[in-house]
């Protein structure tokens, strides 16, 4: 027994009728009937209980006392009149015989309804972040994640991982996004930095010579919001293996993940090893997206053929790409509200024909498309709808197009199911948009295929270096891209290589990274790795929108913590100490 409680707010059954008890809690909610009856419920973390005051003493006590105080009751069981099955203890109620305030709520007014707080403006919900969570259903998130995490890591030490933390303090390197910058104050005008993942030091650890590394890993990235990803700080599932190959990373995935899913997620079925595999470029191709939602049996053609000499001088000569979606019954109102929405996301204006049910084309764009030819291309059944991108955004229009279409037009979509796919054979390579050079495409820590052999000949102009495909792998679930990963590279002389092509010698190699660098001299393992995010994990098992409902105190869209006042201003106290000095930047 507890000092304050003998029981919690979620515990007392019908078994427990005619015990002395006492309870502590949160007073959500007083009731009253008449001055000698009033209900009562008290909430704490496990559930509510109901009590019942039946003295004009005891409702005035309640009374006196304003929601939200946390207080303890003294009383007995009982049997309840009229049961309800909305909480788990409505068999029963406490007659009380001692009520005593534990904690005063000096506010006469909250911001929100603790039970609706979902309801209120997000503002306000993480400036009161702490009563938002009293809210059981933005509580069972957090439980939820608590809940997977420990089962996470039970999953990667039954698989012989150890779990090893890494430094947070540690040093700037280009690794995709912008650093957080902590000033070092023993070395002037010197900083550490947060780190963007724990890559070097999981490769580091594959080098000192351990097998199998995890943590549940922090790192901080200083980028904008959006539904899917968090400001800031966020926490993923990281691991790496020595002497391992893609397929020994994606059997532990395979054999880690689903389970987890079916056992936490809001749907109970998930994908079975192994999963589907699709190249990069092909899924570009076929689903107009590099994270492709499988639950949806839309897919892409190419019909710029259709085009090439049309009368339609937006389409005449482009590349266009359809979408083929049968048995659709979406009104014309609807298809263009959709195209509409669409065209907000991509950027790009789409068009439209249909087939009717005496299967001759109509609507939208149906008389500048000859029918034979379009029969060649795409399946025109009757009651068929298609959908058209076309120009230089034509891929990422009609990938926009499968996810809009398929979730609106009925029978497309498996909805309640969890649908894994690999994405693999990345390019090694882009032409990066600002510079007008060859740019690594995605990271540059991994081992080209074909290895030296194939950046040789790129340097001497055998093969296109766009070519050049990478031993990474993207691991994408119902559209959401929770991690990628690679087949490390681990000898020197191929990351110099690597590096060369894109303007960076030797020297540049290893004042970027040189622990890495230097250790690989001394004889590194081949190995690979993934992290998959576990914050965007627990937003797909809870069926979320916003990953800032699993994350119990979250920043908002421009990276501030309104609840605790971060970023903040600082003493000149402490900026001298630092060495710092703050310029003001006119506009």
């Amino acid at each position: 027994m507890m000092q304050n409680r003998t029981h919690n707010c979620g515990e007392l059954r019908l078994a427990d009728a005619g015990k002395s008890v006492k309870i502590s809690g949160w007073m959500e909610n007083v009731r009253e009937v008449s001055s000698a009856l009033a209900f009562v419920v008290v909430r704490d973390f496990y559930g509510t209980t109901q009590v019942v005051a039946e003295t004009e003493e005891m409702v005035s006590t309640f009374k006196a006392i304003t929601k939200e105080s946390t207080i303890s009751v003294e009383g007995v069981v009982r049997e309840r009149d009229s049961k309800t099955n909305k909480m788990a203890t409505g068999d029963i109620e406490i007659v009380p015989s001692k009520v005593e305030v534990l904690g005063k709520c000096i506010h006469n007014e909250l911001p929100f309804q603790i039970n609706r707080s979902r309801e209120a403006d997000e503002l306000q919900r993480l400036k009161y972040r702490y009563l938002d969570l009293r809210n059981p259903d933005v509580k069972k998130n957090i439980i939820l994640r608590c809940q997977v995490v420990a089962a996470l890591r039970k999953a990667m030490m039954e698989h012989d991982f150890l779990e090893i933390t890494t430094p947070i303090l540690t040093a700037s390197s280009p690794e995709g996004a912008r650093d957080y910058l902590v000033p070092a104050r023993k070395h002037p005008g010197k900083f550490y930095a947060l780190p963007q993942a724990p890559q070097q030091f999981k490769q580091l650890l594959m080098t000192s010579g351990f097998d199998r590394y995890f943590q549940i890993a922090p790192c901080f990235r200083d980028e904008d919001a959006r539904g899917d990803r968090s400001p800031g700080e966020f926490y993923q599932l990281d691991m790496e293996m020595a002497f391992a190959s893609q397929e020994d990373v994606f059997s532990v995935c395979e054999d880690v993940l689903p389970p987890i899913f079916a056992k936490f997620g809001t749907y109970d079925i998930a994908s079975e090893a192994p999963f589907r595999r699709i190249a990069y470029l092909d899924a570009l191709e076929t689903y107009g997206s590099d994270k492709p939602d499988l639950r949806i049996d839309l897919t892409a053609t190419n019909i710029s053929s259709l085009f090439a000499e049309s009368e339609f001088e937006v389409l005449k000569g482009q590349t266009v790409k359809a979408v083929a979606i049968s048995n659709c019954t979406l009104t014309r109102k609807q298809v263009e509200k959709l195209l509409t929405d669409c065209e907000v996301q991509s950027g790009s204006k789409g068009y439209w024909f249909k087939v009717d049910e005496k299967g001759e084309l109509a609507g939208g764009i149906a008389k500048f498309v000859n029918k034979d030819e379009a029969a060649k291309l795409l399946n025109l059944a009757p009651n068929t709808l298609v959908v058209v991108a076309a120009g230089e955004s034509a891929t990422k229009s009609v990938g926009v197009m499968i996810k809009t279409f398929g979730a609106a037009c009925e029978g497309h979509m498996d909805k309640e199911r969890y649908e894994f796919c690999w994405i693999v054979d990345f390019p090694m390579y882009e032409i990066g948009d600002e510079s007008g050079e060859l740019e690594f495409c995605h990271n540059p820590f991994s081992m080209p295929k074909g290895g030296l052999e194939m950046l040789e000949k790129a340097e001497r102009g055998e093969v296109d270096p766009l070519s050049i495909m990478a031993d990474q792998y993207d691991l994408v679930c119902n559209g959401i891209e929770l991690s990628s990963g690679a087949v490390r590279n681990h000898d020197p002389e191929i990351m110099i290589k690597a590096f060369e092509l894109v303007r960076l010698g030797e020297d540049d190699v290893k004042a970027k990274f040189p622990a890495m660098y230097n250790a690989f001299t001394y004889g590194a393992p081949p190995h690979a790795g993934i992290a998959p995010g576990v914050d965007r994990m627990v937003m797909l098992l809870a069926g979320e929108e916003s990953i800032r409902e699993i994350i119990p105190f979250p920043m908002n869209k421009n990276a501030q913590d309104v609840m605790m006042d971060a970023p903040s201003t600082v003493t000149q106290a402490q900026l001298d100490e630092l060495h710092i000095a703050i310029v003001n930047v006119e506009d």
